[in-house]
């Protein structure tokens, strides 16, 4: 299994990627607010969306996450605006470009400028799901991942049409980025540790709610808070130390494209600081000897492609050798 990364588009600050239904266009969204389409390896001139100015982009916040809604009609934007609260905001789409005004979907206070989460994604079940960290700070000072009372720490499941939701996973503390296995349906999470570990969580589907990854009384599978109840915590399934440089997981996507056959069924990853590519299968990892500066966020085109996307380094394929 030997690939490479092919620069597709440079893109500043990428950090989050979606496609649209019956659209060839990769739509990247950058930490400043804005978002572009990319077509044939060139970026629009004209943003599709563009929220400077509403969006705080210091540290951990930023336009988080984008999906588009079924039908393609609608845009919704993840991000943390001014006074660092999370907002999930849906904006019709005129032709190539969003309405410049939105309807809010989710709102929520966050107590700290850290661990927002803010990774969107429609799932199979055809709801709006919004990954949420435990609110910042380290440590989880005020207990929020085991609190059934806040959705902090939490998965979240919503519907986009009426913006009632419901908690779908507990104990998590900074689900930056998750994704669902295009075949089977699958659930996996890069949940961000504190001090020493990271965490990938994984759950069979949809139909497993009330799932409760841990934290804080465990980071990966080590006792963190002995104070704090987590009960019937479920394990990663795989977790990796901070030796060697690591600081950060970016959660990825299981490989079902069709450039890679050797890849298929594999789940990508990386981390934030080291930037190693490296897939998942079988409990076993591999280095896939492709990297990148400042490794954001991955992204899934609609042939099951995959991407990695870089704060420095912009939008690359990952292509066979």
């Amino acid at each position: 299994m030997h690939v490479h990364l092919t620069p597709v588009a440079a893109v500043s600050g990428a950090l989050a990627l979606a496609t649209r239904p019956n659209d060839t266009a990769l739509y990247v969204a950058s930490k400043s607010g804005r978002v572009v389409a990319v077509r044939g390896g060139q970026v629009d001139s004209t943003p599709v969306l563009n929220l400077a100015g509403q969006v705080s982009t210091g540290g951990e916040q930023g336009l988080l996450g984008i999906a588009f809604g079924l039908d393609g009609n609608h845009l919704y934007a993840s991000y943390t605006d001014t006074n660092g609260d999370t907002r999930v905001v849906e904006y019709a789409m005129n032709g190539a470009v969003a309405n410049a005004s939105g309807r809010q979907v989710f709102f929520l206070h966050q107590p700290y400028a850290n661990h927002n989460g803010g990774n969107i994604v429609f799932g199979p079940d055809g709801m709006l799901w919004l990954g949420l960290g435990d609110g910042g700070s380290e440590g989880d000072p005020n207990n929020t991942a085991q609190n059934p009372n806040t959705p902090l720490g939490k998965m979240l499941r919503i519907d986009a049409a009426s913006g009632q939701y419901s908690q779908w996973a507990l104990g998590l503390r900074n689900p930056w980025r998750f994704s669902f296995d295009r075949v089977t349906g699958s659930v996996w999470i890069g949940d961000v540790g504190q001090d020493s570990w990271e965490e990938i969580d994984f759950a069979p589907g949809v139909q497993s709610a009330g799932m409760n990854f841990g934290w804080s009384r465990f980071e990966g599978n080590h006792l963190y808070k002995a104070s704090e109840p987590a009960p019937g915590a479920v394990p990663p399934v795989y977790e990796y130390s901070h030796n060697g440089g690591n600081c950060a997981v970016t959660g990825g996507y299981v490989y079902r494209g069709a450039r890679i056959p050797a890849m298929n069924g594999v789940y990508l990853f990386g981390d934030f600081c080291v930037g190693h590519v490296v897939g998942l299968a079988g409990g076993q990892v591999r280095d896939l000897g492709i990297s990148t500066s400042n490794l954001a966020s991955f992204g899934q085109d609609a042939d099951g492609e995959l991407y990695v996307l870089s704060l420095t380094g912009g939008v690359s394929r990952i292509d066979p050798s």
